[in-house]
């Protein structure tokens, strides 16, 4: 927490953040490093407060693949014993004088093939109830595919920006005095054109003895660039104008605070606007360093090379 009268009077706050001023209201972050917001929603049930379809979207994808298989494995177990209950010599094919494994196991991918219309033709169903049962199953295995198959396509086809963010934020020594500096770069083979940068900071105020949270636009050098192809360093100045203007070392180690970073651009692969997010809080804010340089011409110089694993190297330096 930091005392109003310590802060730069000449710094302009930001009343069009999205995020409330009562301290007492927030706990952890605002956002979390990969850029989803710090929070978790209740007073409703699960069904009516979670987007199943963005769930499945946005999961990581070894989660993404098990759910799909999970499915599929338990679906033709549930019908397996289903075959199994209304009576085994109803699926003509199945081997009657066979051990309890082996019918099973026979209906288990009967279940496979009628879920998955394939059909192989070795079993088929007899009788009323294993005839509707079989078409049903059928239905539902094609309801089921058209399903996945949007899911798949959706996150494929979902815009993302693929951008890392360094892990630390650092102050480094800029044209005389101090800046604030965060790095990006763009680690897949995607074009990125009009970026533009937006950091705002989020501080826990003491005004008039009770906590309230103030949020600063951070002026950057530059908050546009025509084409993001290497890595770019977002710099905020600490001018006269800045409110980290009068922060020393410990500041940032006692006071609490957050810097929101914000990144929208196009890219020609989808055609349309992805944005990034992040936050650095004062925690993860380095005092006294400098980023190492990312990129550098080939040894036959037709080439610049960029060094993806550079992005949190730096070096301490002195003011």
């Amino acid at each position: 927490m930091v005392l109003l009268k310590n802060l730069n009077n000449k710094a302009k706050t930001d009343e069009n953040s999205g995020f409330g001023t009562n301290a007492n209201s927030y706990g952890g972050r605002f956002v979390n490093k990969n850029g989803t917001a710090n929070i978790e929603k209740r007073g409703m049930n699960l069904l009516q407060r979670i987007s199943w379809y963005h769930t499945m979207i946005e999961m990581p994808n070894w989660k993404f693949m098990l759910i799909l298989f999970s499915f599929y494995i338990i679906i033709n177990f549930i019908f397996a014993i289903i075959y199994y209950a209304i009576g085994i010599e109803h699926l003509d094919g199945i081997n009657a004088s066979g051990s309890f494994l082996t019918q099973f196991g026979q209906a288990y991918f009967f279940s496979a093939q009628t879920f998955t219309t394939v059909g192989y033709g070795h079993i088929s169903p007899t009788g009323f109830l294993t005839s509707a049962l079989s078409a049903a199953e059928a239905l539902i295995g094609l309801l089921s595919f058209a399903i996945a198959t949007g899911l798949f396509f959706g996150r494929f086809s979902k815009p993302t920006a693929f951008l890392k963010f360094s892990h630390n934020a650092l102050i480094s020594p800029y044209k005389g005095n101090k800046g604030l500096m965060i790095r990006l770069v763009p680690f897949k083979n995607t074009n990125f054109t009009d970026a533009t940068a937006k950091i705002t900071l989020g501080m826990n105020v003491e005004e008039e003895g009770r906590q309230t949270i103030k949020f600063y636009n951070l002026e950057l050098e530059l908050s546009r660039i025509n084409a993001l192809t290497l890595s770019w360093t977002l710099v905020h100045p600490i001018t006269e104008n800045s409110p980290l203007y009068n922060f020393t070392e410990e500041d940032f180690k006692k006071i609490h605070g957050e810097i929101l970073v914000f990144i929208t651009t196009f890219d020609d692969m989808f055609s349309n606007t992805v944005v990034a997010r992040t936050s650095y809080t004062f925690s993860e804010i380095i005092y006294g360093a400098k980023f190492r340089a990312m990129y550098n011409r080939s040894k036959d110089n037709t080439k610049t090379i960029l060094h993806l694993d550079k992005l949190n190297q730096y070096d301490t330096t002195n003011f």
